[in-house]
């Protein structure tokens, strides 16, 4: 953004020192960054000595219209303290994502959600997607975004069958599918296989439906979990 920057960090060490840009100046007190900055922006933990950092004391110090940005802890600022520099001016504008009903409404203070998953769009977005994704799974079998199993996805199934096998993730387990099917004369016309750690998840599209025989022999597999019929 063309800015010079500043900053402060008790605790930067040596290596994080050499590792930022030259740049960046790096001043041994908070008050010099109080003085000189345009533009203050916080990322600090709420301590002790952090708690009310910036309170009626250090605004005095700032450049009149200064913009204070605070994306870390709302306690790090005292309300009544920053509505007062904002009414009057001394701060220009307050941006936080720590609102509360105080800040709500007063000029010059944005105030936006902490968690973008908390807006209105965001939460009717995520609803719309874990619908499609669930959807998805009872007609198809395809899994996206588990917890527990692997991202896989064949698409919409255009064959007499779809078998979805959930095992675990050790050697030969495709090889004792396959050959289950070819031994009984279906054949496989498309198949995936995804892992995450122990688990993994295979789809078979087949060309034929089997026979509950077949699923029953595939479920007696050793290290099969379970098997389900898509189609």
């Amino acid at each position: 953004l063309n800015m010079e920057v500043t900053g402060t960090d008790p605790y930067l060490s040596t290596m994080n020192a050499l590792a930022l840009s030259p740049h960046i100046k790096v001043v041994p007190e908070r008050e010099d960054i109080y003085k000189n900055a345009d533009f203050i922006t916080m990322h600090v933990p709420l301590t002790p000595d952090t708690k009310g950092m910036i309170n009626k004391d250090t605004i005095a110090q700032m450049k009149d219209g200064v913009v204070i940005i605070n994306n870390s802890r709302g306690e790090l600022v005292n309300t009544d303290d920053m509505i007062e520099a904002l009414e009057s001016g001394k701060v220009g504008r307050y941006i936080t994502d720590f609102p509360n009903d105080k800040l709500i409404g007063v000029k010059n203070c944005i105030c936006v959600p902490h968690l973008g998953a908390s807006t209105p769009e965001a939460e009717d977005n995520c609803a719309v997607m874990a619908v499609k994704e669930l959807k998805n799974f009872l007609e198809n079998g395809n899994i996206n975004n588990s917890v527990n199993y692997p991202n896989c996805d064949m698409g919409i199934c255009d064959q007499a069958g779809r078998i979805a096998i959930f095992h675990l993730n050790v050697a030969n387990m495709i090889t004792k599918f396959t050959a289950l099917f070819g031994d009984n004369g279906i054949n496989i016309s498309d198949m995936t296989n995804k892992s995450k750690g122990d688990i993994a998840y295979t789809m078979l599209d087949v060309e034929e439906r089997p026979s509950e025989e077949i699923i029953d022999t595939l479920r007696s597999i050793p290290g099969v979990i379970r098997v389900r019929v898509v189609k």
